[in-house]
């Protein structure tokens, strides 16, 4: 054998670029189940909320959502509407409310929470002929539900202002710097009592009639806290067979605490509001205050002054802020407002809700 050929050097062995390429095949696959599941979730999205408007459509609320788009790649869901707009006949008379450009947003990694945020005006044509235009600067709220339903709702309005209408009437109107909702499903109460814990904020806030009750201008802060009673009532919506089904299951507002504050006029309270057999706001309501002289036209210090101890007008009310003074009760009974047991002048029959 020819002894070069038995000498010659062996060929390197070529090195495997699997290694230099596996980490961007990799990425892409990842990709590819990324893009895939995402497109998969907006699907179900997509076929939930036809779902949900064809249920809404057979209770009698119809929602339009205009030129409706669902995107957000990658990693959110965004549903933006043109415009939203919900006609309704479960009051009676059509009930309509439209507003501008919408948009909610969902994490696709918490699909439980979502974040909407709505363009003003709302405008609403509302039954008897009246109408409501209400505005702000910003709008936005957000949801958390969970598979047994819905857990704790947030919805916060900067600089809302709202005009109410009706034929015949002075239009009625509320301002405000801030306006806060929160309601959560209360973990302490039991199951049966079907509890929600509401708590409402606004600052600056200017509503003409309180003023004129109270005679006093000047903007206020409100911060009020309260648990309503048999609350799964309204999870289709309030109207009037969600009313009646709370009326009749003993449903309750139990006013835990509500602090306002307009200039040098305090007051706080508490108390339960409920409805009564012919559909009218009823309840008590104990109150304390400071710098208010008259309420409705009755002098609150003669009147206190008058009934004495025999109503507690004295009395503060058990936790009330120092330098308050409690008044007799007040009262809503027969369609009527009662401090104690006189009559507020002035005040028409509260009518029927529905």
């Amino acid at each position: 054998m020819d002894q070069a050929c038995m000498t010659a050097p062996i060929p390197a062995r070529r090195k495997s670029r699997f290694w230099l390429y596996a980490p961007f095949v990799l990425l892409a696959l990842i990709a590819a189940g990324w893009s895939g599941f995402w497109f998969y979730v907006q699907g179900r999205v997509t076929e939930t909320l036809d779902n949900a408007l064809a249920r809404e459509a057979q209770a009698g609320r119809s929602w339009t959502c205009a030129d409706r788009s669902v995107g957000g790649y990658p990693f959110r869901i965004e549903v933006r509407c043109a415009s939203l707009t919900l006609t309704s006949t479960r009051w009676g008379d059509l009930v309509s409310v439209q507003t501008g450009p919408s948009v909610a947003v969902g994490q696709i990694y918490t699909p439980g929470l979502a974040i909407v945020q709505v363009t003003g005006p709302l405008q609403a044509s509302l039954p008897e002929g009246r109408k409501l235009n209400l505005g702000w600067k910003q709008f936005e709220a957000s949801a958390a539900l969970t598979l047994s339903g819905f857990e704790r709702l947030s919805l916060v309005m900067a600089e809302p202002n709202g005009v109410l209408t009706a034929p015949g009437k002075a239009d009625e109107t509320w301002r405000a710097a801030q306006f806060e909702l929160h309601a959560r499903r209360n973990p302490t109460r039991p199951a049966t009592d079907q509890a929600t814990d509401i708590a409402v904020s606004t600052k600056g806030s200017v509503l003409p009639g309180l003023d004129a009750l109270i005679g006093n201008a000047e903007p206020g802060d409100l911060d009020l806290q309260a648990t309503v009673t048999q609350s799964v009532a309204f999870r289709r919506g309030f109207n009037p067979d969600a009313l009646e089904t709370w009326r009749a299951a003993g449903g309750l507002i139990e006013l835990t605490k509500l602090a306002t504050t307009k200039g040098t006029a305090r007051i706080e309270a508490s108390g339960r509001i409920l409805l009564d057999p012919a559909h009218r706001v009823s309840g008590q309501v104990n109150a304390a205050v400071a710098g208010i002289e008259r309420i409705g036209g009755i002098q609150v210090g003669g009147l206190m002054a008058g009934l004495g101890g025999l109503l507690g007008g004295r009395q503060p009310q058990a936790g009330a802020t120092p330098g308050l003074v409690s008044i007799p009760p007040l009262v809503l009974r027969d369609g009527r407002l009662y401090i104690g047991p006189l009559r507020v002048p002035g005040i028409n029959a509260v009518q029927p809700l529905y």
